[in-house]
């Protein structure tokens, strides 16, 4: 049930090479089409079904720029319903710290063996390989977590983590891992074949390991959203719960998590609500039938506070991780998660993966494997400026020289080229005209030479719209406008 080892960080392929790899995996691309294709037709309908999202989606916005602003209040707030609630809360200032606080919590209660619920915090503070490195058994119960394990890979996707994987994929790892597999191979065969191979460990865990969709101040309570009930499996039984969370993720009061879910599952999964929303509140009381004896609330800095303390990059406190960023994407629809190579993947990753891993020669890449087309803000729930966010990634990796010096050279001759109007018709003419030529009566060009076959590596260039007289027409018009 372990994961397999990763590789060392300087081994680790760059952003190219893992983008090369998953372009030329064509089990990974019908595996994201069927994933992404059903969440997008989902999110549209049942978003064209809300009158008020456009009002919905302000006020979503302006609630999490109000705790953003006031952060330091709504701490402390919660910090005093949660210990009154008899949960103990736990600060971390970086994801070692956070680690050492959970795994140290687990070896005071001699725990063996841990339970633990879908938590993207958990996956970026390195959570699942602290509790390996320190002997304790992880079990993975969120269904496309428990696959992942299985596959000793990383989540590719924050609401889906197992999407890179087709249905005949998991038939194979389930066949091989469990002891009383499925016969056919339906989603409902394998999803009772989990069933099977995790309830017990669901009853035998010590310790129930959670993330938190939400934090609510006014009564410390901890909000968790899925669509399996694992979370209510993973935090009842065991005798602790430990919940890990982003201290962006406060809303001042029930009434404010509403709204936020309202928002949250529609763009995540196309739904109203999800099948599970729980609200945990303090351990067991005396009288309770179940739960568990002690509550352990580990909050996160983990950069958040350096987001806060710099303006360029707050707008990504207000994510809610519901994934719709990266379910639009072009981009990630064709490469998948992993090639990202961090733990947030898409659009959201490429701006978050600098903040925690710092903007270097490895880093760099993310913000460019972007369009700009902002689709990604469009879908987003809580309007994040994506686009902008990615651009200024750009412009600060410009500054401090990270660019290649082919890079660096081959803007200076585009803007060499694109202020000199005459040179630049020229140039485009003659590009369109030898676009057409390879095209020929296909109208499109499999092969490029030189830097081009970068693009025809793995798909067809479009020629040009209109041929040789439309771009005559089109100099032409230029030419009178003056330009």
């Amino acid at each position: 049930m372990s994961a397999a080892p990763q590789p060392a960080p300087g081994a680790a392929p760059g952003f190219t090479a893992r983008s090369e790899e998953a372009l030329a995996d064509r089990w990974l691309k019908t595996a994201i089409d069927r994933t992404t294709g059903t969440a997008r037709t989902k999110r549209a309908a049942i978003v064209g079904q809300w009158p008020d999202f456009a009002v919905a989606r302000e006020r979503g916005r302006e609630i999490k720029d109000h705790v953003v602003r006031n952060l330091g209040h709504y701490l402390a707030e919660f910090e005093r319903n949660a210990r009154a609630s008899g949960a103990v809360v736990h600060y971390a200032r970086t994801s070692d710290e956070a680690c050492r606080i959970v795994v140290d919590i687990c070896e005071r209660a001699g725990a063996k063996s841990v339970t633990r619920s879908k938590s993207m915090l958990g996956e970026e503070i390195g959570l699942p390989h602290a509790l390996e490195a320190a002997g304790i058994e992880r079990v993975e119960t969120d269904l496309a977590e428990h696959i992942v394990q299985l596959a000793g890979e990383r989540p590719s996707h924050i609401i889906w983590p197992a999407m890179h994987k087709t249905r005949e994929q998991i038939s194979e790892l389930f066949r091989a891992a469990h002891a009383d597999p499925h016969r056919e191979e339906t989603a409902e065969a394998m999803a009772a074949s989990a069933r099977r191979h995790l309830r017990q460990r669901f009853l035998d865990a010590d310790i129930g390991i959670s993330g938190a969709n939400f934090l609510i101040a006014d009564t410390g309570s901890v909000c968790t959203v899925t669509n399996e009930g694992n979370a209510e499996m993973t935090t009842t039984p065991p005798r602790i719960h430990i919940a890990t969370a982003g201290i962006e993720k406060l809303v001042p009061s029930a009434a404010h998590a509403a709204m936020m879910l309202r928002l949250l599952v529609r763009s995540a999964t196309g739904a109203a609500l999800t099948q599970y929303t729980t609200f945990h509140t303090g351990p067991k009381r005396a009288g309770d039938l179940d739960g568990p004896e002690e509550f352990h609330i580990v909050l996160v800095d983990n950069g958040r506070t350096t987001m806060l303390a710099g303006e360029e990059m707050r707008d990504m406190l207000r994510c809610i991780r519901c994934g719709a960023c990266m379910n639009h994407c072009p981009v990630f629809n064709q490469i998948g998660g992993h090639a990202y190579g961090g733990t947030y993947p898409g659009p959201m990753g490429a701006v978050l993966t600098p903040i925690f891993d710092g903007l270097n020669e490895k880093t760099r890449d993310l913000a460019h494997a972007c369009t700009l087309n902002g689709r990604c803000r469009e879908v987003c729930p809580v309007d994040i400026p994506l686009p902008t966010l990615l651009k200024g990634w750009r412009t600060a990796s410009w500054r401090e020289g990270l660019e290649p010096r082919t890079m660096r050279a081959g803007l200076g001759l585009w803007r060499w080229l694109a202020t000199h109007p005459r040179p630049y018709r020229m140039a485009t003419g003659l590009a369109a005209k030898a676009l057409h030529l390879m095209g020929g009566a296909r109208g499109r060009v499999a092969s490029l030479p030189l830097l081009g076959s970068a693009w025809t590596r793995h798909r067809d260039m479009p020629v040009p719209p209109g041929g040789p007289t439309f771009l005559q027409a089109e100099a032409a018009r230029q030419r009178k406008a003056g330009r």
